[in-house]
C-alpha cells in the first residue's frame, strides 16, 4: 500500500479518544505601563484565543486528518469546556462523551502573550488551573455508559494520559476488555505511569519518557534499542513507537523488528507543542484503516514534521499530509 492510498483509507475511520482534556488559552495584548500598585507590567488585553490541548488536541488532529472521532473526557461547567466543545463539534466530533462536573474547572493553561505590530510577541507568564480531586463516581458512570455505546462503533482507541486522572482503572479495564475481545487496536500516550497501561497494543513515547520508564540514561543508539525492546516486553504490547526529535522515530515490534524512520525535512522547527498528539492521532487512524504499523508510523512522522513548523498547538490536515508524498 502506498502512503497516498493509506491516507485515503484513513478518511472516515471511526476512532475513540479518551483522556485529559485541556483548554490552552492565549491572552494577547500590549504592555502599556508599569503598575502603580506594584512593580509589575500592565497588559492591555487585545484578544483571547482558546485552543484544544491535551487529549483534545489528539481529537482535533484526528478530525482534521479525516477521521470520524468520538471524544470522552471530564471537563468543568465553564468557558474552557464551552470553548473545547465549540472547536471540536465544529470539526464534526461527537462530544457527547464530555462529562461536565460543576465542582471542578476544566484543565486550563492560560498563556499571557505580550507584543504588538512593532514588537516581537512573547509569552510572559503561564497560569495553570486544575483540580486534583478524584473523578466523582457519577461522572465515571456517565463515561462508562458512553463507552458502552460507542466502543461497538469504533475501529481504534487512543488513551491520552496527561496525569490528571481521567482514565480510571475501571474505565481502562472496560476499554481493554472490549477491545481485546473484538480486535480493536489501542494506543497509549502517557508521560507518567506508562505501566498502568500494560497489555495495550501500541505505546507512543518520546526518548526522554522511555529513559524514565526503564530507569536509566540512554546515551547511545544501542542503549535506546535495548530500552525500547525492554519496554515492549514489559508492556506485553505489539509495538512501541519512540519519537526522537531531530533523529526521527523508531518503531519496535513484537516480532523483534526495529524500524528507524528518519526526519525527511529538517527545515526550521518553530514549536514542538502538541506534535506528539499529531503523531498518535495519525497512527490510530492508520491502524484503524488496516495500514501496516511501519507505514502508519511513517505517516505520523511526516504529520508531526508539519506540526512542528507551525506556531503553538497546531493541527495537520489530510491534504497537508498528502502533499508530503505527491
Amino acid at each position: 500500500m502506498s502512503p497516498l492510498e493509506a491516507i485515503d483509507k484513513m478518511a472516515g475511520q471511526p476512532v475513540l479518544v479518551i483522556g485529559d482534556m485541556i483548554a490552552d488559552i492565549y491572552l494577547y495584548g500590549n504592555i502599556s505601563r508599569i503598575s502603580r500598585e506594584a512593580p509589575v507590567l500592565v497588559l492591555e488585553q487585545s484578544h483571547e484565543k482558546v485552543v484544544a490541548g491535551g487529549a483534545a488536541n489528539v481529537i482535533n488532529n484526528a478530525a482534521t486528518l479525516g477521521g470520524k472521532v468520538f471524544a470522552a473526557g471530564l471537563v468543568g461547567d465553564d468557558s474552557g469546556a464551552d470553548g473545547l466543545v465549540e472547536i471540536l463539534s465544529g470539526r464534526g466530533v461527537d462530544v457527547r462523551g464530555f462529562v461536565r462536573d460543576a465542582g471542578r474547572p476544566t484543565i486550563a493553561k492560560t498563556r499571557i502573550v505580550a507584543g504588538g505590530r512593532t514588537t516581537v510577541s512573547q509569552q510572559i507568564v503561564r497560569v495553570d488551573k486544575e483540580s486534583r480531586e478524584s473523578m466523582p463516581p457519577d461522572c465515571e458512570r456517565q463515561l462508562e455508559a458512553y463507552l458502552s455505546e460507542v466502543l461497538p462503533k469504533v475501529k481504534g482507541v487512543v488513551l491520552s494520559d496527561y496525569g490528571s486522572g481521567t482514565i480510571t482503572d475501571g474505565l481502562l479495564a472496560q476499554i481493554f476488555s472490549y477491545c481485546r475481545k473484538h480486535g480493536i487496536p489501542t494506543i497509549v500516550d502517557s508521560r507518567y505511569d506508562i505501566f498502568r497501561f500494560k497489555t495495550v497494543d501500541y505505546i507512543k513515547q518520546n526518548d526522554a519518557e522511555l529513559a524514565a520508564a526503564v530507569g536509566r540514561q540512554l546515551e547511545t543508539e544501542d542503549e535506546l534499542i535495548e530500552a525500547g525492546r525492554e519496554l515492549l516486553a514489559r508492556m506485553e504490547a505489539k509495538g512501541a513507537l519512540i519519537t526522537r526529535g531531530e533523529d526521527g522515530m523508531t518503531l519496535f515490534q513484537k516480532d523483534g523488528s526495529v524500524a528507524h524512520i528518519p526526519v525527511t525535512d529538517k527545515s526550521e522547527v518553530y514549536d514542538v507543542s502538541g506534535a506528539g498528539d499529531t503523531c498518535v492521532a495519525t497512527v490510530i487512524l492508520g491502524l484503524a484503516a488496516g495500514v501496516e504499523p511501519v507505514l502508519a508510523s511513517r505517516l505520523s512522522n511526516e504529520a508531526s514534521g508539519i506540526a512542528v513548523r507551525k506556531m503553538g498547538t497546531a493541527v495537520v490536515s489530510a491534504d497537508e499530509l498528502r502533499s508530503k508524498f505527491r
